[in-house]
């Protein structure tokens, strides 16, 4: 793709966002009842695409539970208000009724409690005693610390979390964390992210991770691009790593899971997920709309209560119904964020392909006009997509 001229001395390349693109459908359609959106990594084989993310307004114990039950995987934020309070529950209420001047700072506070290892052993113990897939989630600066609590509960699937992570990571004040060394060592399937080009990817899959995240600030509670200005719209970013992928399966024949993590709202933007080369999303804004969420309906990023740069907001979003609702339907509502797999379903079956892989190899095209073109009614009375 050629680089556009930004400037004498700088120049860049055209990027694009699940609302600059559009799916092509094909010349073959089938019955949605006839599509697989089943995926597998490492040794877990999971009915929906979905990753639920590491965010404690979207993922307590039970959720997870919930979201496995319903053939999804939830992620439990291991350095959340989950594993630093007994009952935090009454932080969530204090935190829903915050005003938004005030919710930052007073948030700070609360992650201020240290995390307690055996909160942590706790916490994986709850879910996965319920016969579900226990995921969880670490950052890496304290992925070393936490690892022997990790063990102790017998979690499934570990991430590495971060607003960016690399697989070279160079401190004149610590020691960073090995990544590839440690996921060697590891006793689990370890996924790492975020991240958003095709090199930190294809660096981050030669360190043994059985999936990568994609995805730096588009999510709805971050604030990394406006604080920090960096990031790549999750079209461009999902493809470019669909793209490492292929590489890292060329050379070495193992195949990497790509997850689009964040900027997905709608069913739509899940299907361009998909289509752009991800084998499944992770989702937090949308499930923070559910009945049974921690918060009832505001949520806020893993970066969001950092001490001293905060790069997230706690959001609200309307409560709209049941996380069966969310994910499986029926749907009650016309602007596409309900029902969303049976969303997924559908366009797959509309483009006539029969599992996520294959879909992963529709054509799509760059389609500014998509989301305006003919709905001037909608628009104006603020309904559908106009809403």
């Amino acid at each position: 793709m050629a680089d556009i001229e930004i400037g004498i001395y700088k120049s860049g390349r055209q990027a694009y966002g699940f609302d600059d693109i559009a799916i092509v459908p094909s010349r073959r359609t089938r019955d949605p009842e006839d599509i697989d959106i089943s995926w597998e990594i490492d040794a877990f084989r999971f009915e929906l695409p979905l990753m639920a993310a590491a965010m404690d307004g979207v993922v307590s114990p039970r959720t997870a539970v919930e979201i496995g039950r319903l053939g999804g995987v939830a992620v439990l934020n291991l350095e959340g208000l989950w594993t630093r309070y007994e009952d935090p529950e009454p932080l969530f209420e204090e935190i829903a009724t915050l005003e938004d001047e005030k919710a930052t700072a007073r948030m700070q506070q609360m992650y201020l409690e240290p995390v307690k290892p055996e909160l942590v052993t706790r916490r994986i113990r709850e879910v996965s005693s319920a016969g579900v897939v226990s995921c969880a989630s670490v950052t890496p600066q304290r992925t070393t610390e936490l690892a022997s609590a990790i063990l102790a509960g017998e979690l499934d699937l570990l991430v590495i979390q971060g607003t960016v992570v690399s697989a070279e990571h160079v401190s004149k004040t610590s020691e960073p964390l090995n990544l590839k060394k440690f996921i060697r060592e590891f006793d689990l399937p370890v996924i790492v992210g975020g991240c958003a080009s095709y090199q930190a990817a294809l660096h981050l899959m030669r360190t043994g991770a059985v999936g990568v995240l994609v995805g730096v600030g588009p999510g709805n509670a971050c604030t990394t691009r406006g604080v920090l200005g960096i990031g790549v719209p999750q079209a461009t970013a999902i493809a470019d790593v669909a793209g490492a992928r292929m590489r890292h399966l060329d050379e070495t024949g193992v195949y990497v899971h790509v997850i689009a993590d964040g900027g997905m709202s709608r069913g739509g933007d899940v299907a361009k997920a998909i289509a752009c080369g991800a084998d499944a999303v992770m989702l937090g804004s949308p499930l923070s709309s559910a009945e049974e969420a921690p918060c009832r309906g505001f949520h806020w990023g893993m970066a969001t209560f950092h001490p001293t740069l905060p790069r997230g907001a706690r959001v609200r979003t309307t409560v709209r119904g049941s996380l069966k609702e969310i994910l499986l339907g029926p749907a009650h509502e016309n602007d596409g964020r309900m029902n969303l797999f049976g969303a997924l379903r559908t366009s797959m079956a509309t483009c006539g392909y029969q599992s996520v892989k294959e879909f992963q190899k529709t054509e799509v095209m760059i389609a500014p006009a998509f989301q305006t073109e003919g709905k001037a009614l909608q628009r104006s009375q603020g309904v559908g997509m106009g809403s």
